[in-house]
């Protein structure tokens, strides 16, 4: 009996083993960067940068298209793709920034420095909201239509020509 007892723990082991070998083979490892696209964007409620209140980012589709913008102050594409953000500002596209997994006073510093192209800001501190919308790093735009459906996304940072065909479809 006490010979059994000590190859109980190699017997926990080769079992696990097989249940996550099994496991891994029926799982598909890729990531699926256009898996919103078509579906309604996120019921996610978040604070706002300026104000300190909660915007629902679901409520805030329903008022109009828009682009949804996930960046960070410590994300150096963001700054690369900075100035493209600034120039739709004078075209008048609604623009909604998510500070992804930022401190709000490096988000407020990062703006102040480079300029406010947003129409709305909101603080992802926890990267919830980029769980929701399955973000895979930043930056990261989508394009959100009047109904609430994701039409769109681009990952990296914006280059001039993405942006104005975006810019033209969130008008």
């Amino acid at each position: 009996m006490k010979r059994w007892v000590a190859f109980l723990p190699l017997a926990v082991l080769v079992l696990l083993g097989a249940l996550f070998g099994l496991y891994a083979l029926n799982r598909n490892p890729e990531v699926q960067p256009e898996a919103m696209v078509g579906k309604q964007v996120p019921n996610v409620s978040l604070v706002t940068l300026r104000e300190g209140t909660e915007l629902n980012l679901r409520e805030a589709a329903s008022e109009g298209p828009m682009l949804v913008n996930f960046f960070a102050s410590w994300c150096a594409p963001c700054e690369i793709e900075h100035p493209v953000l600034m120039n739709l500002k004078g075209e008048k596209v609604r623009l909604v920034g998510i500070a992804y997994k930022d401190a709000p006073q490096n988000t407020q510093a990062f703006l102040t420095r480079l300029g406010d192209p947003f129409s709305e800001i909101v603080v992802d501190r926890d990267g919830r909201a980029g769980i929701e919308f399955g973000v895979t790093g930043v930056p990261e735009t989508y394009l959100v239509g009047r109904d609430g459906i994701i039409q769109q996304k681009h990952t990296g940072p914006l280059d001039e020509r993405t942006a104005r065909a975006m810019a033209a479809r969130a008008k």
